[in-house]
């Protein structure tokens, strides 16, 4: 039986499974089987990676934007309205096949955002080109998820869907859980709140799916087996997500209120004006709060990691001006989190 046929397997199986205080044990052992195979099912084959299979862009400014939807859904128009790319657009499905990029300026930052081509359901698993388009998403700071208003709620639970099978989190944390393996002592387990989804039994069948005997676990908040199997893993990728809902011109004004009032969301026409499609860029930041903030140098010192990895082994101490500070210049230390267009200057050992 091949991965394919094993993970289907498995799907049907928690399906079928009431979930109770009985079958926990049962379905977390379930679901701890499907992240591994998941995860063989994402390594690349040794037939794989031939010169000219995939499009990645090397990544570059201040922040990445990945575009990802269903073919015909608008990410071609968008991207040739925001930046200064010509994206071809067209009213039939798979315009886009490669990764496209284009570049956003605003406020001195540096966006860039890549048109990457639609994705179809079964893409975890190889479908169509999805496992290439995936691997980009994986890479970006923000994901834009371009959704069609006219089919509700069914493209965003599908590709939700596909993204949570290999491993990315959408609008979501890391789970608060310390896990560390060690080479021997057995478990130790604590939890510093009431767990109500695990219990030390259900975390050591876990690790023992995973082969693992001996480790130091600690809960620091309420978290579910998922949570913990994705801590197990330690390749999840967790980055805000904003869910444009386009042809909004197609459906009635009450759906249209509706969708604009979900979590994370805003709704656009895409072909009408460059200002609508701006105010989602905005809405980038204002509603994800991504850390992008834009801080200016002093002579050739600047920030620390954001520049070079060696730098904050080097750093003594900083000087800054600014909205972060209670007088200028203030002197602070790495632990200072510096605001909008604070002004810095960085003293090396």
């Amino acid at each position: 039986m091949g991965i394919l046929e094993k993970i289907g397997e498995i799907e049907r199986e928690i399906s079928r499974t009431q979930k109770n205080k009985a079958t926990e044990y049962h379905l977390g052992l379930l679901k701890a089987k499907l992240a591994k195979y998941r995860a063989q099912l994402l390594e690349p084959s040794k037939s794989a990676g031939a010169k000219g299979e995939g499009f990645d862009v090397m990544k570059s400014g201040d922040a990445r934007v990945a575009l990802i939807g269903f073919p015909s859904v608008g990410k071609s128009t968008f991207l040739s309205l925001m930046t200064a790319t010509a994206s071809e657009a067209a009213s039939y499905e798979f315009t886009t096949l490669t990764c496209i990029p284009g570049v956003i300026e605003y406020n001195g930052a540096n966006i860039q955002l890549l048109d990457l081509p639609g994705i179809i359901e079964g893409a975890s698993q190889g479908k169509g080109r999805g496992r290439q388009v995936i691997a980009v998403a994986r890479t970006a700071d923000v994901v834009i998820m371009m959704l069609d208003a006219t089919k509700g709620d069914v493209q965003r639970k599908l590709l939700e869907k596909e993204l949570e099978s290999v491993g990315i989190r959408l609008n979501r944390s890391k789970p608060n859980i310390y896990f560390k393996p060690k080479k021997g002592g057995g478990l130790s387990y604590n939890s510093m709140v009431p767990l109500t989804m695990c219990s030390e039994k259900l975390v050591q069948l876990i690790l023992h799916e995973y082969k693992i005997f001996n480790a130091e676990v600690l809960f620091r908040e309420d978290s579910t087996p998922d949570d913990f199997i994705d801590v197990i893993v330690g390749n999840r990728v967790y980055m805000p997500c904003l869910y444009v809902y386009n042809k909004v011109d197609q459906i009635s004004i009450e759906e249209v209120d509706r969708l604009a009032h979900e979590p994370h969301s805003v709704v656009i026409r895409s072909e009408t004006t460059l200002s609508v499609c701006l105010s989602v860029c905005l809405s980038v930041c204002r509603k994800q709060r991504t850390e992008c903030v834009c801080v200016f140098s002093l002579s050739d010192c600047v920030c620390c990691h954001r520049i070079h990895r060696t730098l904050a082994s080097q750093f003594k101490y900083a000087l800054v001006w600014g909205t972060s500070t209670k007088f200028d210049p203030q002197r602070v230390g790495l632990t200072h989190v510096m605001e909008h267009e604070d002004v810095i200057q960085i003293v090396k050992k």
